[in-house]
């Protein structure tokens, strides 16, 4: 009696699920990265979009065609490949594949090849061909993370007890006025401004929801050409009545250990490929508290430091710590440390006075280690309503733009609390990234709004 033999076409796959098949015949859809030959043995190195997987194709194991396709092919070309999964302790992803077959999608013509050829590349032409450069290995694997650290973010609040709510994007006013902020006609004479902060908007869902955040992009006209700063970039901002400084710092601390753990348990190979040492992310999660220091002590830090010849300048007492100033500080520290209670004249108007010392606002900005700088900002709310009012007096504000606001705290007001954390210095620190624009599919800065 003869013997049945299937004839089902083998699975489709990703790279990434690829050692769920070990031993099996799979096929792969994705594009051709790489390709190195070696007499009549070649090894195309595929990705999919979810990882790179190196091929085996010995010329006497295939068709002809499958072997002269292949060893033609340029790169970046479109494919369908089907091979054995076999397992390789030696290969990054621990499988190659044993190519049987391959159908060709689209073929780059050899007259106009891919513009980002393996070597080495000016920053200008790469973000010039920002559209191109993401699909290598490096970047395909930052956004992979970045995806992450933005699900696991939402999802803290989700299954915490928030409510996610959406502020306007175009605002009539601003948090802390409207130098910084892109301006654009609304209809007749009046303007309208891109948000820098769903902040103040959320503050009024909280009195209604108790516990919200919001999570969209923000704009911000800062000329600036820092590799921290970017024109447009993403915030989740949660808020919470009836919390105090005290409490917020530990709510950003368990909100930052969530983000850091989700990315070791889904990335260890993702963090590998961009060359980040996954044990300064995992002393980050280590069983102790994030430190915490007053700015007391945070600028003390600074003038021993200067006194010892580490940094170059030495930080006024009084004024707000910038770039250099938060590098050295989070430098010092394996985790985030939370610096807490800046002069009031140097921070935003609606911070409350600490009871104890009114000259300090109840706040905190949150540093990243390894010299990241500050990745969350926030502080208690003042929540009465004649010191809101002169605070916007002071700041030269427009009363009338600000008068909903001030509702807030004429109606049923209660202390509260909340922050913002930006998506890219966050994915900045976690990848260990020397400049934010790699941290976007597509950046925005002060000279760049192309592609």
């Amino acid at each position: 009696m003869p013997i049945e033999t299937s004839s089902a076409p083998s699975p489709i796959t990703t790279i990434a699920d690829i050692g769920k098949h070990e031993g099996q015949s799979v096929t792969l859809r994705g594009w051709l990265y790489n390709l190195r030959a070696s007499g009549k043995l070649l090894f195309p190195i595929f990705r999919d979009g979810t990882g790179t997987i190196q091929g085996i194709v010995p010329k006497a194991a295939v068709p002809e065609h499958v072997f002269e396709t292949l060893k033609s092919l340029t790169l970046e070309s479109s494919l369908v490949v089907t091979g054995r999964v076999r397992a390789d302790a030696r290969a990054p992803s621990g499988f190659e594949l044993d190519v049987d077959d391959v159908t060709i999608t689209q073929r780059i013509p050899d007259e106009t090849p891919y513009p980002i050829q393996l070597k080495e590349a000016g920053v200008d032409f790469l973000m010039e061909n920002r559209h191109l450069w993401i699909r290598t290995p490096r970047q395909s694997s930052i956004l992979r993370i970045r995806a992450t650290i933005m699900r696991a973010a939402a999802k803290y609040f989700d299954t915490n007890g928030f409510i996610r709510t959406d502020p306007p994007i175009l605002t009539p006013n601003a948090c802390e006025g409207t130098s910084e902020l892109f301006e654009m006609d609304y209809f007749g004479d009046d303007k309208a401004y891109l948000t820098q902060s769903g902040q103040l908007y959320i503050e009024a869902t909280a009195m209604a929801l108790g516990r919200v955040y919001s999570f969209g992009p923000t704009f911000r006209a800062e000329k600036s050409k820092t590799r921290r700063h970017l024109t447009e970039f993403w915030m989740i901002e949660p808020e919470v009545t009836y919390m105090d400084l005290d409490g917020l710092m530990s709510l950003a601390e368990a909100f930052l250990t969530h983000i850091v753990t989700r990315v070791l348990e889904l990335h260890t190979a993702d963090l590998k490929t961009i060359g980040k040492d996954v044990t300064k992310l995992e002393a980050v999660i280590a069983p102790s508290p994030f430190p915490r220091l007053t700015y007391d002590e945070a600028h003390a830090m600074l003038v021993d430091a200067h006194d010892k010849g580490l940094i170059e300048t030495v930080h006024q007492y009084g004024d707000d710590f910038g770039s250099p100033d938060e590098t050295f500080i989070s430098s010092q520290f394996t985790k985030p440390v939370m610096v807490h209670r800046y002069p009031a004249a140097v921070k935003a108007f609606y911070m409350q006075p600490d009871p104890q010392d009114p000259t300090k606002a109840l706040c905190v900005d949150v540093l990243a280690p390894e010299g990241y700088g500050e990745i969350i900002g926030g502080s208690q709310r003042v929540d009465d309503y004649d010191l809101l009012k002169s605070r916007i007096e002071s700041h030269n504000l427009p009363m009338a733009a600000f008068q909903w606001y001030l509702d807030l705290r004429k109606y049923g007001s209660v202390p509260h609390s909340g922050f913002g954390m930006g998506i890219e210095r966050c994915v900045a620190w976690i990848c260990g990234l020397e400049h934010v624009r790699e941290t976007i599919p597509f950046a925005r800065t002060l000279n760049r709004i192309y592609p």
